[in-house]
């Protein structure tokens, strides 16, 4: 079977608008906003030490002590950029300390390696496209010493029927996917189970995955297991597992016995086509779990179709979510460019693919605003899905080697860092002959970013440029109010505080400042990727969790984007929230303060009203709760923001 992959300014605020609905009728379901959490990336720089692959692609990874293997289509390595070639075809070790390739563990297969798996035993349990292994036959699905690679013969997996494209081993059992209907000799479409010690199939384990997409022969294309072992993830070209509706994804649900159910768990999202559904017959590409397990990403193709597909797609799902007509937490589009690899590890999201952006809904084949440059590798932050402050690139290719390739078939968390597999030679600006490795020395910290906590604080209003009124706010009540000096702050529009940073607007564009312990903001900055952000139009902003709430002068309602404090990035999709009697037109100036709203009124008087983003009863706002803090007539600047001190 062959295997198929593929891969501005002068707008206002309002540029691409989605509702969220935050229940269906009959059913309250309250909003799921991830809680920010402290990641850790990998640095940028690659490691000079990995050994280069020649043609083909690098599908595969596994570790065994200090010895990473390396499997996939290529059929040469070699030892540094002027080393020898040597043919080592679809699978070679090497020491990840010093890089020397492994003489002594050599294999011969006959074809492609598209997984890797290590059972408790330690030994290498290979899948792919082969008929024989070490001179003899061993179709699809063998267990080779790790030491010399030697095929383990007491290890009897075997795939009769077709090509295995993936594995992954949990709680003893090795889950298998892939084009086959047979499996030990035994009856198993698309994915089955085995033992990992052994091979020898499990007989309780019956969950066939059938019915392909456009008259194309049905296969599991990607899987991953929850760390506690007790929920299944695959993604592939199926509309029918365990005789069920299931179009391209399923969750299975499995017992501490090892007893497997299909949960009800279904989302329409990979039930359209894309723009092209006979090249992609399939557009989910990869899955994975977080470390924690309580979400799973997934990556897709497919060229146009979104945003009712999930195509050319970065999405999270929470793993604990049951129902059918799912939609993701968050979406992230490159603009018609293809995922083919996704890896959640530290708290970061890795994706891979021939993408050139991420954020960029609002265009196809284009950078729309909004649009975050990525070549083909990038970092996402898990509670927004918007691109971190990380990009390596996959450039760097020397003459006589391959620029850019379709590809990034796997990326994998090593214990040493992140390993990238691709069909191209330049990763991080430099040579790496289809693969590379990012240590997660030297990497960085990536801390949680909130707006000020502390129940009592300081409001800071605007009005004149240079200055701030800085008045105490404790328990709901006012007290007194002085002026002070901020010769850097010299706009009059909206500002919100997050960490040690304000965003503010500065001249109709997206400032960013420092801001001292003792209060000082220090002279501000932009990004490119924000210019096309009108902040202008904005009457009131906040930060909260992820997220950029405001109110604007060309619209009546409450509106959110998602926001990166690590690049400070803009959401490229505008949100609209639930509320219920306010008049958000009438806004001026608004900050949140100890779970409520705080906001200045075009009748001068300030105001505030309990906020609730998550809220069961799909209102996040009611005005029927609104309080009068002061009346006024002073609070009308667009500039108010809350700080502890």
């Amino acid at each position: 079977m062959k295997w198929l992959r593929r891969g501005a300014r002068a707008l206002s605020a309002g540029v691409f608008t989605a509702v969220v609905l935050l229940c269906v009728p009959g059913v309250a379901r309250a909003a799921f906003i991830p809680e920010p959490t402290v990641g850790r990336v990998a640095s940028a720089d690659p490691s000079d030490l990995t050994p280069h692959a020649r043609d083909g692609e690098v599908r595969a990874f596994a570790e065994v002590g200090n010895t990473v293997y390396v499997g996939g289509t290529f059929t040469q390595i070699r030892t540094g950029a002027d080393g020898t070639w040597a043919g080592r075809p679809y699978l070679f070790a090497y020491d990840r300390l010093t890089g020397a390739v492994s003489s002594t563990f050599a294999p011969t297969l006959d074809g492609a390696v598209n997984a890797l798996a290590v059972n408790a035993a330690g030994q290498l349990i290979v899948g792919g496209g082969f008929r024989n292994v070490n001179g003899a036959e061993r179709r699809n699905l063998v267990a080779l010493n790790p030491a010399t690679g030697a095929t383990v013969g007491s290890w009897t997996g075997r795939s009769d029927g077709g090509v295995v494209r993936t594995l992954k081993i949990s709680d003893g059992h090795l889950y298998v996917g892939g084009a086959f209907n047979w499996l030990n000799g035994v009856e198993r479409r698309g994915l089955a189970r085995v033992s990992a010690a052994t091979g020898a199939i499990d007989s309780g384990f019956v969950m066939h995955a059938t019915a392909g997409r456009n008259n194309v022969a049905p296969y599991v294309w990607t899987l991953d297991v929850a760390p506690d072992g007790r929920t299944l993830v695959v993604g592939g070209n199926f509309t029918l597992v365990d005789g069920v509706s299931r179009n391209q994804i399923a969750v299975i649900d499995v017992a501490g016995d090892g007893a497997a159910t299909l949960a009800d768990w279904q989302t329409s999202r990979y039930v359209s086509p894309c723009a092209s559904p006979n090249t992609f017959t399939h557009y989910v590409q990869d899955v994975d779990f977080s470390d924690d397990g309580s979400y799973f990403i997934v990556g897709s193709n497919g060229g146009g179709g979104w945003p009712t597909a999930y195509c050319d797609a970065l999405v999270r799902f929470e793993t604990g979510t049951r129902g059918t007509g799912l939609s993701a937490t968050w979406t992230d589009f490159t603009g018609n460019d293809t995922i083919t690899s996704v890896e959640a590890a530290d708290e970061v999201i890795y994706t891979g693919g021939h993408f050139r952006w991420l954020n960029n809904p609002n265009r196809s084949d284009a950078a729309g605003p909004g649009a975050v440059d990525r070549l083909g590798v990038a970092a996402a932050d898990p509670n927004n899905g918007l691109p971190i402050n990380w990009n390596p690139r996959r450039s760097g290719a020397p003459a006589g080697t391959t620029a850019w390739g379709s590809a990034v078939p796997v990326i994998w968390r090593g214990s040493d860092g992140i390993y990238i597999g691709q069909n191209s030679d330049g990763l991080g600006n430099e040579y790496h002959g289809r693969f590379a490795m990012f240590p997660m020395s030297g990497g960085r910290t990536i801390p949680v970013v909130r707006p000020p906590a502390e129940p009592s604080g300081y409001l800071y209003s605007g009005g004149t440029a240079g200055e701030l009124t800085r008045t105490a706010i404790a328990d709901g009540a006012l007290g007194a109010a002085t002026v002070t000096a901020q010769p850097n702050f010299t706009g009059t529009g909206v500002a919100t505080r997050a960490g040690d940073k304000l965003y503010w607007d500065v001249a109709g564009e997206f400032g960013i400042s420092s801001v001292a312990g003792n209060g000082a903001i220090g002279a501000p900055w932009h990004v490119g990727y924000n210019d096309w952000f009108s902040t202008s139009v904005l009457t009131g902003a906040f930060y909260l969790n992820g997220r950029l709430y405001y109110t604007r002068s060309t619209g009546s309602g409450l509106y959110y984007r998602y926001f990166e404090p690590d690049g400070y990035i803009v959401g490229a999709t505008e949100f609209s929230l639930p509320t219920t009697g306010m008049t958000w037109s009438a806004v001026r100036g608004m900050t949140w303060v100890n779970g409520a709203l705080v906001y200045g009124s075009a009748d001068g008087a300030l105001r505030t009203v309990p906020f609730d983003a998550t809220a069961a009863a799909g209102v996040a706002v009611d005005g029927a709760n609104v309080a009068q803090l002061d009346a006024g007539p002073s609070w009308t600047s667009r500039t108010l923001f809350f700080a502890g001190s």
